[in-house]
């Protein structure tokens, strides 16, 4: 793998999460990984959008939302995830 294409977990905390549409979901606060494989779960919101909050997407025990890992599709100024494999 290329130098330029590995990303530091420091570099994604923070990055805005839009839909491939340009929906507007929060940004990413942690995520959240397997610790024997290092296989990413989720990544865990803060400042959720309203249109994320009505979607009653999966929550973590102090109330955050997660995002499937699985549904990233790219990753650069914003964090781009495929809605429908969320919801």
């Amino acid at each position: 793998m290329a130098e330029e294409d590995k990303k530091f977990s420091k570099q994604l905390i923070g990055k805005t999460v839009v839909s491939k549409t340009g929906k507007r979901f929060g940004e990413v606060g942690d995520i959240i990984f397997e610790t024997r494989s290092g296989e990413l779960i989720h990544m865990v919101l803060t400042n959720p959008t309203s249109y994320t909050e009505k979607l009653e997407l999966e929550k973590n025990k102090e109330g955050k939302i997660l995002i499937p890992f699985s549904a990233v599709i790219a990753v650069g100024d914003f964090m781009v995830i495929a809605e429908e494999d969320i919801i």
